[in-house]
């Protein structure tokens, strides 16, 4: 127990931030980083995708549809090194570690953000969608003004949760040498060399903490939207009535 106590007191900053300012950053600071722009770029990426896959015209959908099917069916890890070797070809430049795996988690979490997207869009009653049509409004305007804002609040839980599993996903940034918290905590492991148990023991309960707290704000999100679909009201006016008397709470004028 002691021992751990002590790798903590003296590699905190490590773990915390890497080598900056000395370096690149890197530790916890680099994967809550990489985990926010990841999920951050992915939504909108997975918003076109979603419109796409439900849209009338194929020449959109069947694509769309075999990318989506195609990045969930294929390992990260795998998905991680291709891009690793495929953007400097692209660009003809040096990719940084952290930039390809960046460019991976928008791809591989807009795929599976964009599953979300499309069953919450489904989830709706198609009411919405028919009403929204006598209306005048076609495919997009449908999507932009009806169906999208209800859907995407109604997501929010489940686009947290995707948050946490692209926090755990960052773990395999280590394979490209991306200084993340693994990376850190890897570093640390090899000026010990004799600890290695507790070194990753910390880093356990760390990405534990992380993810746990993360949790419960999904679980309170979740309440929260719970009680929206419900209708729950926050609380009811006092309306007053014709006689200057004030009518009872939840009470209305004839």
């Amino acid at each position: 127990m002691w021992s751990v106590v002590d790798i903590v007191r003296d590699n905190w900053l490590l773990l915390l931030i890497g080598q900056y300012p000395h370096g690149p950053l890197g530790g916890i600071a680099a994967t809550l980083i990489l985990s926010v722009f990841g999920i951050l770029l992915a939504f909108p990426v997975s918003v076109a995708l979603a419109l796409a896959r439900l849209s009338p015209w194929r020449v959109l959908r069947w694509p769309v549809t075999g990318l989506v099917y195609a990045t969930r069916g294929i390992p990260l890890l795998m998905i991680i090194l291709w891009t690793y070797f495929l953007l400097p070809v692209l660009t003809g430049h040096t990719v940084s570690g952290f930039t390809t795996m960046l460019c991976t988690l928008v791809l591989y979490e807009g795929c599976y953000l964009s599953e979300v997207v499309r069953a919450g869009i489904e989830a709706l009653p198609k009411g919405q969608s028919e009403a929204a049509k006598s209306l005048g409004h076609g495919y997009y305007g449908r999507m932009r003004y009806i169906i999208l804002p209800q859907a995407l609040f109604n997501m929010l839980p489940s686009m947290l949760s995707q948050f946490i599993s692209t926090i755990q996903d960052t773990t395999l940034g280590y394979v490209i040498n991306v200084q993340e918290l693994t990376f850190a905590a890897n570093q640390v492991n090899n000026q010990l060399l004799t600890q290695p148990f507790q070194v990753f023991f910390i880093l356990a309960i760390t990405y534990f903490v992380v993810c746990f707290t993360l949790t419960q704000a999904t679980h309170w999100l979740e309440r929260r939207v719970a009680a929206r679909r419900r209708g729950i009201p926050a609380a009811v006016p006092v309306t007053p009535a014709a006689d200057g008397l004030p009518l009872p709470t939840g009470e209305e004028l004839p």
